[in-house]
């Protein structure tokens, strides 16, 4: 499997700890926050207000899963991982 600095590149860095889903609260939490996002959603009329509101939309979970789930804090591939690929690379 060959994966590149490339690769990783595309990752924006944020990743978001899941495992808090698991307690009630915190799920409630950010349910409630993503509905209330998505309530504007009802309003749109027109492919422009479609096309702004995808990318508000995407902002918001993120903005949503940072304030209720909280960072992991290690991504599962980092540089470290791709020292070992290229050493790996070289033998």
């Amino acid at each position: 499997m060959a994966i590149s600095k490339h690769a990783t590149q595309n990752l924006d860095g944020e990743r978001f700890n899941p495992r808090k889903l698991n307690e009630l609260e915190i799920r409630k939490q950010f349910q409630i926050k993503i509905t209330n996002k998505y309530a504007v959603l009802e309003k749109l009329n027109n492919i422009e207000d479609l096309n702004r509101a995808w990318g508000n939309t995407t902002e918001n979970i993120r903005t949503s899963a940072k304030e209720s789930l909280g960072k992991q804090h290690k991504p599962w591939f980092d540089e470290e991982s791709l020292g070992f690929l290229d050493q790996r690379k070289q033998v």
